[in-house]
């Protein structure tokens, strides 16, 4: 499953969900047009299941690999980094 985010300044985040090869357990609440807000919650992975986030060029991740993280809480980075981070004229 993937589900990607445009925010309000056209900035995409791609989340991409990967099921584990036991249990296949993705649940995606959200469905396509839907609004979102920061910290909604959009979907659920469960026994070995993982989810990959493609950031847009130029913002820094906010965690480590690794890290252990909290859905809805764990902020993994901030998007109005964004424009400090690439030269005008580079597009995202």
């Amino acid at each position: 499953n993937a589900v990607v985010i445009e925010t309000e300044k056209g900035q995409k985040v791609c989340v991409i969900q990967i099921a584990g090869l036991i249990a296949r357990r993705i649940v995606t609440f959200v469905k396509q047009e839907d609004k979102m807000k920061p910290g909604q919650r959009f979907g659920l992975i469960r026994f070995g299941s993982r989810a990959d986030v493609y950031l847009p060029r130029g913002v820094t991740p906010k965690v480590m690999v690794g890290q252990y993280m909290i859905g809805g809480e764990s902020i993994l980075a901030n998007l109005d980094d964004i424009d400090a981070a690439l030269p005008n004229g580079i597009e995202q």
